[in-house]
């Protein structure tokens, strides 16, 4: 009986402890996030004070109608942006990532922690290679896959035409849940974006034509300040890569009205930040005047467009492109730059690299270590823009795959280890961050199913 009690008061106590952690680390996103949020509005303000412009105004008849006109070929503008900036980075987030604590564990309670050595240092519960292995069951080397069983060297016969045969039964059946559980071995690239929208729930109706006229509208009355980040970020980035330029219309047009979108807005619900705020000019701190900016409550970031472009190559209709890009936001993306514990938030995804590394490759991972290359500064960007703009865009797609179809962005982290795993010989003969940085600068050649086969499957047990 007095066992029974003692094991019950430690199973409490174990509750009670955990307990105590979550609710500090909920404690932790919110004081971090306001952090971050004040930096990130500072730098906001600051951009406006130095350069004289407002955060918003209505654009005169004339300036509407011009931009009215030029809707379809906004690339052809060559606006002066040189005094604009990006509010941020992805290394200035990670640095913010990187200084994060839990109290509750600074006197050493989380002993399993004590271990991990990498640049992130919140004890968030990730899971094991075992554990990624049942996650990712579909991904074994028994399974058929659209990246490696469609290769030049395997006969279609064998499984691609049978794959392609079951996907348009899928869509003939519209079922959603369904349309998830096949696209885990891949989409054919005739079918991807019937299922995507499938997947996602999106069907064009003429109320969502309509709505997208509407944003669209908005943007053609009122100039917003991010409206000057979202032009430069498109030519910072998309507009020079070799797959993305061609698509810088598209770009700036799906950008500007998700500025506006204020359903955009309903994420917050399940999202530990909030949206930053404005207020009318003379009534500073009256909430009753305050109004959220930009109005979808997101700030562009370096490298925001690049969510979009991969996109380009599945939906030409601007409106279709528009709603798949928003619902991809709201449901991933939005995870790769806020600061939460869940699962697929940047810092367990940041956790789970660094642990995979540290407990399945430890003298690589000890190696760059020890010269001042920690693993997570290199790969940080890929995971950030989900491999966006380094992958070549038919891997990039079948990454993305797998993601709708595990509902999960675990699987970029794992990738990531994947990538050091297979140039883990260049990299122990670097001697800096630098070297390490080169080594790994193009992705552009690599082959993502297999990578992760053999990481997850073949190479770590």
């Amino acid at each position: 009986m007095l066992q029974e009690e003692s094991d019950l008061s430690l199973i409490i106590a174990q509750i009670v402890q955990k307990l105590k952690g979550s609710n500090l680390y909920a404690q932790l996103e919110r004081q971090a996030w306001g952090s971050w949020e004040k930096r990130i509005l500072k730098s906001l303000n600051s951009m406006c004070t130095e350069l004289s412009i407002p955060l918003a105004r209505k654009r005169p008849v004339g300036e509407q109608k011009e931009l009215l006109n030029k809707w379809n070929e906004m690339g052809t503008d060559e606006p002066d942006l040189s005094l604009f900036r990006p509010v941020y980075a992805p290394k200035d987030f990670l640095e913010v990532l990187i200084n994060l604590r839990n109290p509750n564990y600074e006197n050493g309670d989380s002993l399993s922690f004590r271990t991990h050595l990498g640049l992130i240092q919140v004890p968030l519960k990730v899971k094991d290679i075992p554990e990624l292995k049942e996650c990712f069951a579909e991904l074994g080397l028994n399974t058929g896959q659209l990246g490696i069983d469609d290769s030049t060297q395997v006969p279609p016969e064998l499984f691609e035409n049978e794959h392609v045969r079951i996907g348009q039964k899928v869509l003939a059946e519209q079922d959603s849940a369904a349309a998830q559980q096949y696209i885990r071995q891949g989409s054919p690239t005739a079918l991807r974006a019937e299922l995507w929208a499938l997947i996602l729930n999106i069907s064009s109706q003429p109320e969502d034509i309509l709505y997208y006229e509407q944003l669209k509208m908005n943007v053609i009355q009122h100039d917003l300040l991010v409206d000057s980040l979202i032009y430069k970020d498109v030519k910072l980035t998309a507009s020079n890569d070799d797959y993305y330029f061609v698509f810088e219309d598209y770009l700036y047009q799906v950008l500007l009205c998700f500025s506006r979108d204020t359903s955009v807005l309903g994420h917050f619900a399940y999202n530990s930040a909030s949206p930053p705020k404005s207020y009318i000019r003379g009534k500073l701190g009256l909430e009753e005047y305050a109004v959220f900016y930009p109005p979808n409550g997101v700030i562009p970031f370096h490298g925001f467009s690049m969510y979009v472009a991969p996109l380009c190559f599945l939906y030409h209709e601007p409106y279709k492109l528009y709603q798949i890009f928003r619902e991809m936001y709201v449901r991933f993306f939005f995870r790769l730059h806020s600061i939460s514990s869940h699962p697929s938030g940047i810092v367990s995804l940041c956790l789970l690299f660094e642990t995979l590394l540290q407990t399945y490759l430890p003298q690589l991972f000890y190696h760059l270590r020890e010269i001042g290359a920690q693993p997570l500064r290199i790969s940080f960007k890929w995971m950030v823009r989900a491999f966006s703009g380094y992958l070549a865009t038919d891997q990039l797609l079948l990454l993305w795959d797998r993601i709708l179809g595990y509902n999960s962005l675990e699987i970029l982290a794992v990738l990531a280890a994947a990538v050091f795993a297979f140039r883990a010989v260049n990299l122990m003969e670097v001697t800096s961050l630098a070297a390490a940085e080169a080594v790994l600068a193009d992705l552009s050649t690599l082959k993502v199913m297999p990578l992760l086969q053999i990481f997850l499957f073949a190479t770590v047990t």
